[in-house]
């Protein structure tokens, strides 16, 4: 058996609005990027309420990242400067390298329940500039491998012997969205080093040999280790994997755009004013 990753540290989030009104839980943002990094933030959406959510993400730029946007129920109309549109439907993934930059709107529709996450994964200073572009994953196209203990939708990376929908470009990133039964135990051997944490969706389970238990709503980052160790509790649970070596690279962050330095920051945002900032 491997060294078994304990938890460092439980992040709640907090309730904000964002876009043009949007209702949603920001479990990691600035204060959290040398913990977490190469992921800057996540959000969580959970809502029965059209209200809460249908105003969007009007048009908006975004520089020196990728999104990462996993829709577990719902739907998602997008489109962006490069000319691309469609929808973000039920299981469904975007994942979008803005790199040197792109514009582009996200627009929830009206739905029984809107459920997801979106995460930014930093992109290393050499690779800010790379070309923009869009990977748009359909459940379909998501592998999904069934266990005696639940099934696991490999959404980027591979897991034992099943790939994934995609793969990171630039940081390689394992995004796995774990199910389990009641009561069943699960494990993962995992880089050790890489930053590795979970989001609880539903239900709540175990973690580590320590048995620390993370119901939903909740993220769990995780220490050294090379094996993530999981028990489900008596209603299952469904958990967001992601993990990814960090960079450890100074961060310059403004609202949408995220550089290294403030010259290099300063630069985007003049380039917004000055209409130039597309390349």
């Amino acid at each position: 058996m491997g060294k078994s990753r304990e938890i460092r540290k439980v992040v709640f989030g907090t309730d904000q609005r964002d876009g043009a009104g949007v209702r949603l839980v920001r479990v990691l943002g600035p204060e959290t990027t040398a913990e977490f990094d190469p992921f800057l933030l996540l959000d969580a959406f959970d809502s029965l309420n059209p209200d809460d959510y249908v105003r969007g993400f009007p048009w908006h730029p975004h520089r020196g990242i990728e999104t990462v946007t996993y829709l577990i129920q719902g739907e998602i109309e997008h489109g962006d400067s490069l000319g691309n549109s469609g929808a973000i439907r039920d299981g469904g993934c975007q994942w979008m390298t803005a790199g040197s930059g792109i514009i582009h709107q996200e627009m929830p529709q009206a739905s029984p329940r809107m459920l997801g996450l979106q995460l930014w994964v930093n992109l290393p200073a050499k690779d800010k500039f790379a070309k923009p572009q869009y990977r748009d994953l359909t459940t379909a196209a998501i592998p999904r491998a069934a266990e005696e203990s639940g099934t696991v939708t490999v959404i980027a990376g591979r897991y034992h012997q099943t790939e994934g929908a995609t793969q990171g470009d630039y940081v390689k990133t394992l995004l796995l969205d774990v199910a389990l039964r009641p009561g069943a135990a699960w494990s993962l051997p995992t880089d050790p080093e890489a930053t590795l944490f979970v989001y609880v969706v539903e239900g709540s389970a175990a973690f580590g040999d320590s048995a620390t238990r993370v119901k939903a709503k909740r993220a769990a980052l995780f220490g050294e280790g090379d094996e993530l160790r999981a028990n489900a509790g008596t209603e299952g649970v469904r958990f967001v994997l992601f993990a990814g070596r960090p960079l450890r690279e100074p961060i310059a962050w403004g609202g949408p755009i995220v550089m290294n330095t403030q010259e290099e920051l300063d630069q985007a945002f003049d380039e917004l004013k000055a209409g130039t900032f597309l390349r």
